[in-house]
């Protein structure tokens, strides 16, 4: 039992420690983030309370706002909580910040702007760093669960943005309803119940403490629960026989315990609590306007004195969300409608809120109501607020009187939570179209929108049973529709990699007579078939994509329209076209970014970092990742939550970590049917593949590149596209393992198969190599020497090196050491650039026997840059460049107090002491 003020915290000092630590953190200038779960009642707003007393007795100032139920749907309505008190600041920020800040909230000075959530989360952190310069801060946020997405995804924004800060974020959200944007971005601590004795001792701390059989009841249906062990403490107390009756499930019983005060209540402060509770604001004014002349402020007391609610100021707090629920339940309809349509009436110059509350008090459908939340909507999505919106559009379709414009409604609602990220939600809403209207039009919309929803996850079949059935219905009547289905289709279909998708894909794109824009067809072919189509993919791309090199300087990629750049750049890589699929894929990011659209910035996230990772620019690969990672876990895109920790781990085997690839390869798995994903199953067996061959277990990665190769007599790839390029690691692993024959098996089938069509340089260069490796005497040089014939190959340095390595290696066998030392070389400056340890290490080995002693890695080589993150890389290269912090905090979305802060770890690491060393230290990007 600790004592905090006037108040007794029981069985909590585990929690209060941890309290304790976080804010005498934040009082030496660290920063921290903690994310407090458990069930109603657990007591968390108690220890959010305690947080807050410790902090101000540390002299740190303290910022609280709390989730409502009733503003979830209104775009940044927490962040205006929060923010409230030094708004006037805002005055000091950049432009661009300060006006995507001050617009969210209405108070710009009504200069038409495009919505820049990115912008408007870091005018939040600048804003509160510009605070924290005369102390340091803590931000307490309760009822996290209740909170509107805009902020949310402003506190996950900030929450992987604090480090160097002296500010602190402490949270609680309920246990079944952690948002997605942060539960993975915050250090969580879980509110379990009290044990028994802790349990006993809390009540034996209430006024009446129960005794008895009223005791044992009173600990049987609270189960540990703080506030129902004094919540049904005071009912037994009030009223001894209820430890007799029958129980009821714990939160019924809770909320009837809370509504048993309020008709001993005056009736003018129960009026004025159903107001409060249908308001579900704080704010005094609007509850008083509302109940008019039928209450006073004085009719708060008896609430008070009940401790139902707490009256601060200007502003009222229900003492716990379910007193609020039950104050509302409580209520008949009719007085629930009236308290309603009163607040609606005092809410004139509020649009959005008074929209609400009209649709609360409707009667049943209501158009006029509808029409007001549809507005609604459309000023939500204006200011990029696109979850609002759907959840408007949402609402007003249960209004809609008309099943076509319902449907509509609702085929809209769909299109803002695609556009906000939130695929199972898509799902939901589209759904419920079909069983509303026969319009065509509507059901195809509906179908792509619940088929983009599950594409997004790992339901590919899900997917492509809504989307082709819409792609071939539309053929002759619609063929723009039907190839903006199949390149929706592609997707899931290249990452199912099952054989009949893609074959019925290809099938209706040739029944669709040539378009004005035929960029869904190009995606289908390149997608579904890349080598059989590439040489007609390539055609199709060259007239829809001019050379980059035709202009010194020239960047056509930024008159291309969002979608256009997007398929553009995923056909590019699937075709090998590396370098434009980065250029395009790089364009369509740094759009996204500015627009709250995180479902597509995710996927778009990991199609850069697999072209970056296959280029040899690890680092921002690394950085893509993580970008793709975050928005993913935010938006529950369950395809990219699993791929790009897998593709991570791939480079943490390929750079010796090899025990922590296989802890994020069966982190990122688990759960996973990759059977039905075969794209992430041949890149997962690859990643544990390259941990073995890292660890010199050849025996292993054989194992694990011989899966992604069928056991057939002739084997066939496990998928289609991605096999083909470990196809070389497959046959060098066998042949140190004595396994020659089977994977000459594989290399035969796979060449017949590839001769059908057209491969890359890449694939070549790989198809090269494995019959390098397999070759006798004069034949494995030929091989050897077409494998490194086309400058091309230099486009994916690592797959280069390792034939450059094998070569040498071969060389060296036949006493040609003089022959093997060059191309030795120039793999060991790759496997050094890219921190490739069990490579470099073996390159090295082979240069000392052939004669040559290696020299040290420069300063400024991987091994000093790999200390370096991908951010403080991006930091350490922009500082360079000669920008300033605060230069460098708007480009990257960080405060400039966050960028000194990771100047002032980057120096050491490079082994520097001033800025002006840094253009030295650094490599040339791409080196």
């Amino acid at each position: 039992m600790t004592p905090l003020g006037d108040e007794w915290i029981v069985g909590r000092d585990h929690e209060l420690a941890l309290l304790s630590r976080l804010v005498d953190a934040l009082t030496t200038g660290r920063s921290g983030a903690l994310l407090m779960t458990g069930g109603p009642g657990a007591g968390k707003s108690a220890l959010l309370d305690a947080a807050a007393r410790m902090a101000r007795r540390s002299g740190v100032r303290v910022l609280r706002c709390r989730g409502s139920e009733g503003e979830s749907g209104l775009p940044f309505a927490g962040l205006h909580q929060l923010l409230r008190p030094f708004l006037d600041l805002a005055e000091g920020l950049p432009a661009r910040q300060r006006a995507a800040l001050l617009g969210v909230f209405g108070l710009d000075d009504g200069t038409p702007t495009v919505s820049d959530p990115l912008l408007t989360s870091l005018g939040a952190l600048t804003l509160l760093s510009d605070v924290a310069e005369h102390g340091p801060l803590l931000l307490v946020i309760d009822d996290t669960h209740w909170l509107d997405l805009g902020t949310l995804d402003v506190l996950a924004f900030m929450a992987r943005r604090l480090e160097g800060e002296p500010v602190a974020l402490l949270l609680a959200a309920r246990d079944t309803a952690v948002p997605a944007q942060l539960d993975r971005q915050v250090d969580r601590l879980t509110i379990e119940p009290l044990d028994p004795a802790a349990a006993g001792r809390l009540l034996d701390h209430q006024p009446r403490p129960p005794a008895g059989r009223a005791r044992s009841r009173v600990l049987e249906q609270a189960a540990g629960v703080p506030l129902a062990l004094v919540e049904l403490a005071r009912a037994v107390a009030r009223d001894p026989a209820a430890a007799h009756e029958d129980t009821l499930p714990l939160t019924d019983r809770l909320e009837a315990i809370f509504a048993a005060d309020l008709p001993e209540l005056p009736s003018a402060t129960r009026e004025l609590l159903l107001f409060a509770a249908a308001a579900e604001s704080a704010e005094l004014p609007v509850i008083l306007s509302a109940v008019g002349d039928r209450a006073t402020p004085d009719d708060w007391l008896p609430a008070e004195r009940a401790g139902l609610v707490r009256v601060d100021a200007d502003r009222v707090r229900f003492r716990h969300p379910l007193i609020r629920s039950a104050v509302y339940r409580a209520a008949t309809y009719t007085e629930r409608h009236t308290a309603h349509r009163a607040l609606a009436d005092v809410l004139v110059g509020d649009p959005d809120r008074r929209a609400w509350h009209h649709a609360a008090a409707a009667s049943g459908v209501d158009e006029e109501a509808a029409r007001e939340l549809d507005d609604s909507a459309a000023r939500a999505q204006r200011r990029g607020g696109y979850a609002a919106a759907a959840t408007a559009l949402e609402r007003a379709a249960r209004l809609s009187p008309d099943p076509t414009v319902r449907a509509g409604r609702l085929v809209r609602a769909a299109t803002m939570a695609m556009y906000a990220g939130h695929p199972r939600w898509v799902g939901e809403l589209s759904a419920q179209v079909a069983t509303l209207t026969d319009e065509p039009a509507l059901l195809a919309e509906a179908s792509l929108r619940a088929g983009w929803a599950l594409a997004v996850t790992t339901r590919f079949a899900g997917s492509l049973g809504f989307l082709l059935p819409v792609a071939e219905a539309a053929v002759d009547e619609d063929p723009v529709l039907t190839l903006d289905a199949l390149a929706t289709a592609t997707t899931p279909a290249y990452n199912s990699g099952a054989p009949e998708h893609r074959q019925k894909i290809l099938r209706i794109a040739e029944r669709v007579p040539p378009q004005e824009d035929e960029i869904g067809r190009l995606w289908a072919l390149a997608g579904c078939d890349p080598v059989r189509n590439r040489a007609r993919a390539l055609a199709m791309f060259a007239r829809a994509w001019t050379d980059p090199l035709a202009e010194p300087g020239a960047r056509p990629e930024l008159d291309l329209p969002l979608a256009r750049m997007v398929v553009l750049g995923g056909t590019a890589w699937v075709l090998d076209e590396t370098a434009e699929a980065i250029r395009l894929l790089g364009a369509a990011m740094d759009h996204l970014r500015r627009s709250p659209t995180s479902g597509a910035n995710a996927t778009v996230a990991q199609a850069l970092a697999l072209a970056l990772y296959e280029s040899g620019s690890w680092t921002e690969a690394r950085a893509a990742l993580d970008e793709a990672y975050g928005l993913a876990a935010e938006g529950g895109l369950e395809n990219v939550v699993v791929g790009a920790p897998v593709l991570r781990a791939t480079l943490l085997a390929l750079r010796g970590d090899t025990e922590e690839a296989r802890a994020a390869v069966q982190r990122a798995v688990h759960g996973i049917d990759l059977p039905n994903c075969r794209s992430l199953q041949v890149r997962t067996h690859y990643a544990l593949g390259a941990a073995a061959l890292a660890e010199g277990d050849h025996a292993a990665a054989y194992d694990r590149f011989r899966a992604v190769y069928t056991r057939q007599p002739e084997p066939e790839p496990l998928h289609f596209h991605a096999s083909d390029y470990y196809l070389a690691d497959l046959v060098a692993a066998a042949v140190r393992t004595g396994r020659a024959e089977d994977a000459r098996l594989v290399l035969d089938t796979t060449r017949r198969r590839l001769a059908e069509g057209e491969t890359s340089a890449r694939l070549t260069a790989i198809v090269h190599r494995a019959d390098a490796l397999l070759s006798e005497q004069d034949d494995a040089e030929r091989h050897f020497t077409a494998a490194l014939a086309d400058p091309a190959g230099d486009r994916w340095p690592f797959e280069r090196a390792q034939v450059r390595l094998d070569y040498a290696e071969w060389l060296r066998r036949r006493r040609r050491a003089v022959e093997a030392r060059p191309l030795l070389a120039a793999a060991l400056e790759v496997f050094e650039r890219l921190g490739t340890r069990p490579w470099t290490d073996r390159t090295r080995a082979e240069l000392r026997a052939a004669g040559v002693t290696p020299a040290s890695p420069p300063a400024g080589s991987a091994d000093s840059l790999a200390e370096l993150t991908p951010q403080q890389l991006q930091i350490a290269r922009l500082a360079a460049a000669g920008l300033t912090n605060r230069e460098i905090g708007e480009r990257i979305f960080l405060s400039p107090r966050t960028v000194g802060f990771h100047l002032y770890r980057i120096f050491p690491k490079l082994g520097i002491t001033s800025r002006a060393q840094l253009r030295d230290a650094l490599p040339e990007p791409g080196e």
